[in-house]
């Protein structure tokens, strides 16, 4: 079985461009905030976002890189690109390509959760309403209904096959 694109790549990148504005709209009063992307297309978004948010306001969007494995992330703890003390007292962003069981993200809130930050908010660019562990996005750039034994791509660092794929 071929993998369908439900997403092109113009329209991924609209929902993104959105998504930005919808964190200025909630976050406008802020002069820095920390976009903190999960390894892989995770990071890859947290960076476009900032792009946007830097196109689009003068709050200075800091990208972080959160390193989780994430099969097995009870395996070795969180890490982040650079320290935390740049993280202390600001809105923290944390984001994804898809939140299907909210586990991935669940791990990788955990060290947030010790240091004193004003307001941590999840950004997904696909929600798959599978929730296992309690986990909500505040940002959604499109909901999808799928089957459990449905597997949802997304591809942001290719831009010949941008976009989000169902197989």
């Amino acid at each position: 079985m071929s993998a369908k694109q439900v997403l092109d790549g113009p329209a991924l990148l609209q929902k993104i461009r959105r998504i930005a504005f919808q964190i200025y709209e909630n976050n406008f009063e802020e002069s820095e905030i920390v976009i903190a992307g999960i390894v892989g297309e995770g990071f890859t978004f947290a960076e476009m976002l900032c792009e946007e948010i830097k196109g689009i306001s003068k709050i200075k969007a800091i990208p972080v890189k959160i390193d989780l494995n994430k099969e097995q992330p009870y395996e070795r703890p969180v890490k982040f690109e650079g320290g935390t003390d740049a993280l202390e007292n600001k809105v923290i962003i944390v984001v994804d390509d898809v939140l299907n069981t909210g586990r991935t993200f669940s791990y990788s809130l955990a060290p947030f959760l010790s240091m004193h930050v004003k307001r941590i908010q999840v950004a997904v660019i696909v929600d798959r309403n599978y929730k296992r562990f309690p986990i909500s996005a505040d940002y959604k750039g499109y909901e999808l209904s799928t089957t459990l034994s449905e597997h949802v791509q997304v591809i942001l660092s290719d831009t010949a096959k941008r976009g989000v794929y169902l197989a």
